[in-house]
């Protein structure tokens, strides 16, 4: 992997991943395309953490007001008031964000070896996938727009959808609006959602991977300046991206990356049969 492919593929990480058409699925069409192959999934871990910076930049005051409700509450828990303290909307939130995690962690702990198989198992399941996806941003385009806050329940249901969105070519983001947007839950609410769940497993993915040996720029052949081009072209289309999306997803303009994933699909399925 050279500097300009570095770059490119780190554009294309941080467009896609907050739009509903799967980061991973074009990294992996990418990578066919210019004929990469690398050895371990450092490329990725890089970008997919730098389009997570991205996030915290975007949602910094958001963020700001989550982790100190949050921590305002664990010292009245372990204070005076005890289990008689109550949370407010910023901590159930946070808490909700959690239950979202689990179904992930599941997948992390038990099948992690299993997901890395299938990101180098080809184009055919890509394509599969993004078609996929944009079966269900279609079906979500059929449902009129729902008031309903994210509950408890909503949250481990797209949390549920994003443990499947582990699949290269499912997008993370599309599965989980469109799966709260079939629940019934407000479009931009649930875009935002989506967007601040993904961070504690990829920043905790990408801490596991660099402090178990995991992440090793060296055995993946990868210069470590490729590296750092990839992750700064993914944070600043990141950036861009996230707040995009927002916009987007409020004006329920879902069928374009439908319309987008299913040309793509059928595209890189072709691609598959014809190698």
């Amino acid at each position: 992997m050279d500097y300009v492919e570095s770059v490119v593929l780190g554009l294309v990480q941080g467009l896609t991943e907050f739009l509903p058409v799967s980061s991973s699925g074009h990294l992996v069409i990418g990578k066919a395309l210019f004929g990469i192959e690398t050895s371990d999934l450092s490329f990725e871990i890089v970008v997919h953490a730098a389009t997570v910076l991205s996030t915290i930049v975007a949602f910094r005051k958001d963020l700001y007001a989550l982790v100190t409700s949050f921590f305002r509450y664990i010292g009245k828990l372990f204070g005076r008031e005890g289990l008689k303290t109550e949370m407010d909307q910023d901590t159930s939130y946070v808490m909700k964000i959690f239950v979202s995690m689990i179904p992930v962690f599941i997948v992390g702990v038990f099948f992690k070896d299993f997901v890395e198989k299938i990101f180098g198992s080809g184009l055919l399941i890509v394509g599969i996938m993004l078609l996929l996806t944009a079966f269900l941003l279609f079906l979500s385009e059929r449902v009129k727009g729902g008031r309903k806050d994210i509950g408890y329940k909503e949250a481990f249901v797209i949390g549920i959808a994003q443990a499947f969105a582990v699949m290269p070519g499912l997008s993370r983001s599309g599965s989980t609006i469109a799966t709260g947007l079939l629940l019934g839950v407000d479009k931009s609410k649930v875009a935002k959602f989506s967007f601040l769940m993904v961070m504690i497993p990829i920043l905790g993915e990408s801490f596991l991977e660099l402090v178990s040996g995991g992440f090793a720029a060296s055995e993946s052949g990868i210069d470590p300046l490729v590296l750092l081009l990839g992750g700064a072209a993914a944070f600043l289309s990141g950036l861009f991206a996230c707040k995009m999306m927002i916009k987007i997803v409020s004006k329920a303009k879902l069928w374009i990356f439908s319309i987008y994933c299913l040309a793509a699909g059928t595209l890189t399925i072709i691609l598959s049969v014809m190698n």
